[in-house]
């Protein structure tokens, strides 16, 4: 069995084995997915779905309905860039590359790409808390941003039972604290913001076991935050399905 940060891949953790609350997640509803979409970010805005896909060539921002699942917007990343996560600030879509170190700001209307930015390193998602942007690349790190030039101003380690947790992955800011997926496992870390330190998880087993991939890469991915309607929706790369879960988890 392979580990990861105190997790086994793709394995709900034993019992023993954790001193953190586990909850299995409780769906609420089930929405169409595009089996297509290599999910890096999902969010919520405004009544849509905004997701970023990635893979050579078949990376891209778009605008999805929720209800059908149809692709009402759309804009391609041209091969050979790897697409990752996607952030909304004010009227802008703000979008990352995996290992090019550079970034996109997009016009939220019109998808037209109208910035660009550099960072250090790779990039794996983001999430606003309302004052900054919120990065992971990867690693234990999450990076605090200037939204206005996407320096980092500091960084959160993220810790599980006094152990760094690494390959967090899609972020989302819910009710004040962190959510994220951890590449490779079932689990959504739920983060402390202030100390980094993870003080739940929420167990997708029962949902990747729905969806039964065939493609040991399509793992849960995306996470998206409906603060109006209060509601957590939850899919993974190459889902055919989008899911409506109980926040909190009961």
């Amino acid at each position: 069995m392979r580990w990861l940060a105190g997790l086994p891949l793709l394995i709900a953790a034993p019992a023993a084995a954790q001193t953190i609350p586990i909850e299995p997640a409780h769906v609420v509803a089930t929405f169409p997915h595009d089996t297509g979409a290599f999910t890096e970010g999902l969010l919520w805005h405004d009544g849509s779905l905004y997701e970023a896909t990635g893979e050579p060539g078949r990376s891209s921002i778009r605008k999805v309905d929720l209800a059908t699942g149809k692709v009402l917007q759309k804009v391609a990343i041209p091969a050979p860039t790897f697409g990752e996560g996607i952030v909304i600030w004010k009227n802008q879509i703000i979008s990352l590359t995996w290992k090019q170190q550079t970034g996109w700001r997009w016009d939220l209307k019109t998808f037209r790409k109208i910035g660009e930015f550099h960072y250090p390193g790779e990039g794996w998602a983001m999430t606003s808390d309302g004052s900054h942007i919120l990065m992971s690349d990867g690693t234990d790190q999450i990076r605090v941003l200037d939204p206005a030039t996407m320096k980092e101003l500091r960084r959160i380690t993220v810790t599980a039972d006094g152990k760094p947790l690494d390959m967090i992955n899609e972020l989302e800011w819910v009710d004040g604290e962190i959510l994220a997926n951890v590449w490779m496992t079932n689990v959504i870390a739920r983060i402390d913001p202030k100390t980094g330190h993870v003080t739940g998880w929420i167990d997708l087993s029962a949902l990747t076991a729905e969806i039964n991939p065939a493609n040991p890469d399509d793992v849960p991915n995306g996470i998206a935050w409906d603060a109006k309607g209060h509601r957590l929706f939850v899919t993974g790369k190459e889902w055919p399905k989008l899911f409506e879960i109980a926040w909190p988890p009961k």
